[in-house]
């Protein structure tokens, strides 16, 4: 099954992680196969905390990726401060 999940990226004390269409049983920070966006959880100032694209989000969910707990958490307060 697919999983669109949060990949761990960054450095020490500064995490970073990517928005990735990966395998369920692969590992979290193992091989995917599309990035469609990240999340920075100290992003401060004008950084960007999340971004996605929206078209590849649409395609995956599409085609039966299921997205983790908190991506689809991430999405719906994305939509819901673009609104």
């Amino acid at each position: 099954m697919l999983t669109i999940r949060l990949a761990l990226g960054g450095s020490k004390k500064r995490p970073f992680y990517h928005l990735t269409v990966t395998d369920s049983r692969n590992p979290r920070d193992g091989s995917h196969k599309e990035q469609i966006g990240f999340f920075n959880p100290v992003a401060r100032g004008q950084e960007v905390r999340f971004s996605v694209k929206e078209d590849r989000l649409a395609y995956w969910v599409g085609v039966g990726a299921q997205m983790s707990e908190r991506v689809a958490q991430l999405v719906k307060e994305n939509a819901k401060a673009a609104a």
